[in-house]
């Protein structure tokens, strides 16, 4: 997930009540809400260390306890140091701070766990990858709840009142009035409204002093709609996956295919259209899935996998580097060959959850690999 939802998560437990253990608590809990996704320092590596290391060992159970165990124990140090400078007692409760921690730091990989960019839990022992595939990277619901509760349990300066109208308003602006954030990424009329809704209700909770008498059972509250609301994908999770599987069944008969592989993926802010990616013996498909209507929408694509002189050009690209670190990041990889054997062949890769293959890939969820022929092709022998 975004790292505001992470920080929101963070604020929100603090206000539930975590904040009272320890003074430092709250900043404590944004931190560790945060600390798995340290993990950035690996883009001074390049993209494709990053895409190695990302979602890695920061976000293992092993490193997610080490970064919740070092916090407090930082804070704690920091504290003794600044009461021995000041001379003054310290006033920093270590055992309050990692209780607190714990707590907030196993929020990280759970979040990161629901959506279909996945995390491997169990390195450094396994490398393998789990997916939950019941949110989007980034969710206007979560950051309604969340947010708004934060608001109304913070915003008690003016100052802060400005902070959050300015968030607010970056975002509105954002999901209202630009509704497609991103090729392929369309905010639906419907989600617009509620989130334009939700903005206004929150501003009037506040005028009317909800939090005040509501306190830390708004926080609690809130986290609580959060794990339903969970539940509530859950179940449609299921339900696309069961429509899914009979979509793709027509699609790969149709071609004289079997299905495999199979997967139901969220889409931004619109719990009844779901992103479906499937493999057969021969090719990887992906289309849309609605679940109003139980069929496929818009456009549906097909790639054939590498065969014959294509396969071997793959696994000759497979031997590259990067793209050792990209297939064993990707979870529906597809491959195309460009080019002959007479100027330049290219296998391009792609992982079909995000993107396709494309010439002059830039990103980390594409790449472009240059190959050399074998000597026994017919474009060689010309040559």
């Amino acid at each position: 997930m975004d790292n505001l939802t992470h920080s929101l998560v963070g604020l929100v437990a603090a206000k539930a009540g975590l904040e009272r253990v320890s003074p430092a608590a709250t900043t404590l809990c944004v931190l560790a809400a945060n600390a798995p996704d340290s993990d950035i320092l690996a883009t001074y590596g390049g993209r494709w260390f990053y895409l190695q290391h990302h979602r890695g060992i920061t976000h293992s159970i092993v490193g997610t306890l080490a970064l919740a165990l070092l916090l407090p124990t930082l804070f704690w140090l920091g504290d003794q140091l600044i009461a021995r400078v000041r001379h003054r007692p310290p006033k920093v409760k270590l055992r309050g701070l990692l209780l607190a921690s714990l707590i907030v730091s196993a929020t990280h990989p759970l979040l990161d766990w629901t959506n279909n960019y996945g995390l491997r839990p169990l390195l450094p022992w396994s490398g393998q990858w789990y997916y939950g595939d019941l949110v989007f990277i980034i969710d206007i619901f979560i950051w309604l709840t969340l947010g708004g509760t934060a608001f109304l349990l913070t915003a008690k300066s003016k100052l802060r009142i400005a902070l959050w109208i300015a968030l607010a308003l970056v975002l509105t602006t954002a999901i209202v009035f630009i509704p497609t954030l991103r090729a392929g990424s369309s905010v639906p009329l419907a989600a617009r409204v509620v989130w334009l809704v939700g903005v206004i209700a929150f501003f009037i909770m506040h005028r009317l002093r909800v939090a005040s008498r509501w306190r830390s059972s708004l926080a609690l509250c809130a986290l609580a709609l959060i794990v339903i609301y969970w539940g509530g994908l859950a179940l449609l999770h299921r339900r696309a996956l069961a429509q899914a599987q009979t979509v793709a069944a027509g699609m790969a008969a149709a071609n004289g295919e079997t299905t495999g592989r199979l997967a139901a993926m969220p889409v931004l802010a619109n719990p009844l259209r779901w992103q479906c990616v499937f493999e057969t013996e021969r090719a990887t498909y992906r289309f849309d899935l609605s679940l109003s209507e139980a069929k496929a929408v818009g456009t549906t694509v097909r790639f054939e996998k590498p065969a014959g002189e294509a396969a071997a050009l793959y696994r000759q690209a497979a031997q590259d580097e990067r793209a050792r670190v990209f297939l064993g990041f990707a979870r529906f990889p597809i491959a195309r060959v460009e080019g002959d054997c007479l100027k330049e062949t290219l296998v391009q890769l792609a992982d079909l959850r995000y993107t396709e293959p494309v010439r002059g890939a830039r990103g980390t969820f594409a790449l472009e690999v240059p190959v050399e022929c074998p000597p026994e092709s017919g474009a060689a022998k010309e040559k």
